[in-house]
């Protein structure tokens, strides 16, 4: 059978074409392999990338950002805001409580001491113990005694001649003479004791020149207020009639504010302020 010229150039041009689509299908299909494998294909590797993707690269986990695409990410101080100028002004510090000054009642001289038993009459003995000794007289409540020596807990009194159980008894130290010292950030104190029969207790509080003072009184009794040259400041005691008193300090130095007792005393309590 023979072919005319036309048929064999139509026959050759479709080869060709059936050639060309081949080879590209074929390029496609290996471009599409390479590109997705199928899970088919390759099992082990592809579950070991993505095992390997979850648990050996913790980064993993979260997007990773740049810190151009995120510049908040960048660390920086934090920044305290503040508060308005008619807030801090309104805020007044906290009140510094005045502190309490008490007078000593041992380690010192006791010369009158007043009887306060819980089971009197209060039993006077011949020697300062209980056992051996033999009982003198018998006082009653409220009665003031001279003591003329202390011993182990006894008082050895005067009238009458014996020796009475101290913790039977209300006693003061005949002389005191105590420095008052504020609290920290405080500028007052508040004094309150008791003489019992005649004595003198004095506390000295340290004040600048120019610095106001004032001592008010709380009980019955106004202190004197003596410089530190000896000069009374206020608180005469002929006049007894002072309640308070304020001015400023003339110098420097310790102040003493002084109470006497020359019979049976008192009990005394006053404040004190330094600004």
């Amino acid at each position: 059978m023979s072919f005319t010229k036309a048929q064999i150039i139509t026959v050759s041009l479709a080869g060709v074409a059936t050639a060309v689509g081949v080879a590209v299908a074929t390029i496609q299909s290996g471009a599409m392999k390479q590109s997705h494998p199928s899970l088919a294909e390759s099992p082990v590797s592809t579950r070991n990338q993505i095992a390997g993707e979850s648990t050996n690269n913790p980064e993993s986990r979260q997007p990773k950002t740049q810190a151009a695409e995120s510049p908040k990410s960048e660390a920086q101080p934090a920044k305290t805001p503040k508060l308005p100028s008619s807030l801090v002004a309104g805020v007044s510090p906290r009140k510094v409580e005045p502190v309490v000054v008490t007078p000593p009642n041992s380690g010192c001289k006791i010369s009158q001491a007043v009887v306060s038993d819980p089971n009197p009459p209060l039993n006077v003995r011949s020697i300062p113990q209980v056992r051996g000794s033999q009982i003198v007289g018998k006082l009653k409540n409220n009665t003031f005694v001279s003591v003329a020596e202390e011993q182990n807990g006894w008082l050895r009194i005067t009238d009458p001649p014996g020796w009475i159980a101290k913790n039977r008894t209300e006693s003061s130290c005949s002389n005191v003479n105590q420095q008052i010292n504020f609290l920290p950030g405080g500028d007052e104190a508040i004094v309150k004791g008791r003489i019992i029969g005649g004595g003198s207790h004095s506390y000295r509080i340290r004040a600048r020149k120019g610095q106001t003072m004032t001592v008010r009184n709380r009980k019955d009794v106004f202190p004197q207020i003596i410089t530190p040259s000896g000069k009374l400041l206020a608180g005469d005691p002929y006049q007894g009639n002072e309640t308070e008193w304020t001015g400023k300090v003339p110098v420097t130095g310790n102040y003493t504010l002084q109470l006497d007792s020359n019979f049976r005393g008192y009990e005394y309590e006053f404040s004190v302020k330094l600004r």
